[in-house]
């Protein structure tokens, strides 16, 4: 299969993810799908399968990084692949667990919304976003909580 195949496939695989959680967020069918890990599977199989033709030469690279090596590797179709499909993954890990906390804390998905598609568009920048806001949250209540007298265990 050519690797723009790959590529598109996977793109498109993650895509109903991520639109529920930005804009169906409170919807139970969401819930049920997201709570779940096996929707990981086929994106880290797809990894696994690209890596394995590759791994004695990547292994290396992997051990001790060398930034023109790995520019190297990036640089083939199959290498871009294999990177752009370890960001799809690990964005829709971390936007997952972001989408489980924000139900579990009631967050307005006009407040986090935003921040998933952050998370989609450019990874770490959402992921930062909701740590920010996340700490607040939980700063606020903790005062909020010891102004009261009702410490939380």
């Amino acid at each position: 299969m050519p690797m723009s195949t790959v590529f598109n496939i996977a793109n498109a695989y993650v895509m109903p993810f991520w639109m529920l959680m930005i804009f169906a967020p409170g919807w139970k069918r969401t819930y049920q799908l997201i709570s779940g890990f096996w929707y990981f599977v086929p994106l880290a199989l797809a990894y696994i399968f690209l890596m394995i033709p590759t791994f004695a030469s990547t292994l290396p690279l992997l051990i001790k990084p060398v930034l023109g090596n790995v520019a190297e590797l990036l640089a083939t179709e199959r290498g871009a692949s294999i990177g752009w499909i370890h960001f799809l993954l690990f964005d829709l890990f971390v936007g997952r667990w972001m989408y489980l906390e924000m139900r579990k804390h009631g967050t307005s998905p006009w407040v986090g919304s935003p921040m998933l598609a952050a998370t989609l568009l450019t990874g770490p920048v959402g992921l930062v976003l909701w740590l920010l806001f996340n700490g607040t949250r939980r700063l606020i209540e903790t005062r909020r909580n010891s102004f009261f007298g009702m410490a939380r265990d």
